[in-house]
């Protein structure tokens, strides 16, 4: 038990109390207090009733709840919730766009249960007759639906990682077991991933298949494993886990033809001879050798996807791809100001920490009122602090930015005086997600064609496994970037990684610069910056085109070059 945890029960009571049509304030009291606490770095469990109680906005009812979580693992009014509401229902809290009260209206008036019976009810016309609900509520459902379905069971990349560590911790024991390694996209490292896949090396497929079974980590799908591949699940995780067999000597061809995507694989390089042809037929001590053979370059497994590596390896012009060492700087990062966890100092201090030489603090802008965003009035405060702290913590510096929200007709929401006060603007949509594509590429048209526009953030606004991206046109958004010099953001989040990898060579090859941003709400999300780092090696980035690789006088001078531009053209 933890503060997360605690808190994700007292969100989940929220909700089942609004469900159940409990006391509004009381509602808004539970949703205010996992608001404020989740910003904050306060210990749950270090605290007695009395010292949760003097929290700002805990009362004593509240505390009280915190306090029996955290002694007793649930609060009683969480046990009879569950004990009085289905638990498909419970599931059907996660579905984006309908609340706690819609899904009440369908529980009570359609005996919904489920998604798969929610599902039913809307394909067949029965939800968009009821009161409050319509044809497009009906089809929003539907899609949130399908769209949960399609990813079930399936992991962030930053998920799976920390899962593929405990599962060969695992395995480490086992003296059958010669050599083990990542195979598919876990080694490719793609951003969702469906299953821990991994190649072990053994003499003995049987002995190596009961050993792994009679692991009390392990439950083994014994339908669906075969003679040389285990199946089944680790722990209590949903995922599916396939190992797969081999004889030492077979390891390192089982590794390349389990890496490579099957593009990559089928791709013709040698006369007709594809990848997998020439793997099949030579005996190659390492991959090297293999890609040596076909007269090619080492190509890193995370760039084994059949794009552009087949020809740039063929051709002896790789990239050199960008390394964590490379990045100088955190751009796109949040404090208190807005809705960060952390104060402007914190976040400065433990950046300076962790050996980078500036960090650009972009808050939220006024439109986003729901996440604090900043009034004129308190940009200029907050600019004070950072010349006070700038002079503290130098030659570390403090960029000023902002997120500013792109306005439905792709307006910022300052007015050009208030955009020049700031060293470098991060224009990100987070509202209106519903455009159609010609629309939503408009939108963000325009607003790159602002002169203050310094880099295009999160440029389709979608969140793995949570809800897809609103649809834009890729080639223009990224063609008149380059025309309008804007960067764009490779948001480092693992929910995001977005502007998403299969983007990335093309940005390059049309000379639009990348920069990997954490969009850090803590100090704690500065570590989010290896996925992000990762997601733009995959398509191809180099040092030269990251932007953050640039070191502090280096960007400052970029900052200041856009905004002397942005007055002319303004």
């Amino acid at each position: 038990m933890d503060s997360a945890t605690i808190l994700k029960q007292l969100k989940l009571q929220a909700a089942l109390m609004e469900l159940h049509d409990e006391n509004s304030f009381k509602i808004r009291g539970y949703q205010n207090a996992v608001f404020n606490l989740d910003k904050s770095d306060v210990d749950l469990m270090a605290l007695d009733l009395k010292g949760l109680e003097q929290l700002d906005g805990v009362g004593k009812g509240i505390a009280a709840t915190i306090f029996e979580i955290a002694t007793k693992g649930i609060s009683e009014a969480m046990q009879q919730f569950l004990e009085t509401t289905p638990e498909g229902i419970i599931e059907l809290l996660d579905i984006k766009g309908i609340g706690p009260k819609k899904i009440k209206v369908l529980w009570k008036e359609l005996g919904i249960e489920s998604g798969h019976e929610l599902k039913e009810a809307a394909n067949s016309g029965l939800v968009a007759k009821l009161k409050g609900f319509g044809d497009k509520t009906q089809q929003a459902i539907i899609a949130a639906l399908e769209f949960k379905e399609a990813n079930a069971n399936k992991l962030h990349y930053s998920e799976a990682e920390l899962l593929t560590t405990e599962v060969l911790d695992a395995l480490s024991s086992s003296p059958m077991i010669k050599e083990i390694s990542p195979v598919g996209g876990l080694r490719r490292k793609l951003e969702v991933i469906d299953k821990i896949e991994l190649l072990i090396a053994g003499t003995d497929f049987d002995k190596l298949e009961n050993e792994i079974t009679e692991l009390s980590d392990f439950e083994q799908d014994v339908i669906n494993s075969g003679p040389k591949t285990w199946r089944g699940t680790f722990k209590q995780h949903l995922v599916p886990c396939e190992f797969t067999f081999t004889q030492p000597e077979t390891f390192v061809k089982d590794l390349f033809l389990r890496t490579g995507s099957t593009q990559h694989l089928s791709i013709p390089v040698l006369e007709k001879n594809t990848l997998r042809m020439l793997s099949n037929e030579g005996s190659f001590a390492t991959e090297a050798e293999l890609y040596l053979a076909a007269g090619m370059d080492y190509i890193e497994p995370e760039l084994r996807e059949g794009t552009f590596e087949i020809q740039a390896a063929k051709n002896n012009n790789l990239p050199k791809l960008v390394e964590m060492s490379d990045l100088k700087g955190i751009l796109h990062n949040h404090s208190t100001y807005s809705d960060g966890k952390h104060t402007l100092e914190q976040m400065a201090t433990y950046c300076k920490e962790l050996g980078y030489e500036y960090l650009g603090i972009c808050d939220h802008s006024k439109s986003a009122f729901y996440a604090n965003g900043l009034e004129e009035n308190r940009v200029k405060d907050q600019h004070e602090e950072i010349d006070r702290l700038n002079d503290k913590l130098a030659p570390f510096k403090i960029f000023k930015g902002i997120e500013s929200d792109i306005l439905y007709d792709g307006q910022l929401d300052y007015d050009d005086d208030v955009l020049a006060s700031f060293d470098f603007i991060v224009a990100s949509v987070h509202s209106v997600l519903k455009m159609n594509k010609q629309k939503a590429t408009q939108r963000l048209l325009t607003a790159i064609e602002n002169p203050f526009t310094t880099v295009l953030g999160h440029p389709t606004g979608r969140l793995l496994l949570r809800r897809e991206g609103y649809p834009i046109d890729h080639k223009a958004v990224i063609d008149h970037c380059a025309k309008h010099n804007v960067v764009i953001e490779i948001n480092a989040n693992p929910w995001r990684l977005d502007l998403d990898w299969r983007w990335v060579n093309y940005a390059i090859e049309k000379g639009v610069m990348l920069s990997i941003n954490p969009d850090a709400h803590q100090m704690e999300g500065y570590h989010h910056m290896k996925f992000g780092l990762l997601a733009g090696r995959k398509g191809g980035l180099t040092k030269a085109m990251t932007y953050n690789a640039l070191s502090a006088e280096e960007i400052s001078a970029q900052f200041e070059k856009k905004k002397e531009q942005a007055k002319t053209n303004a």
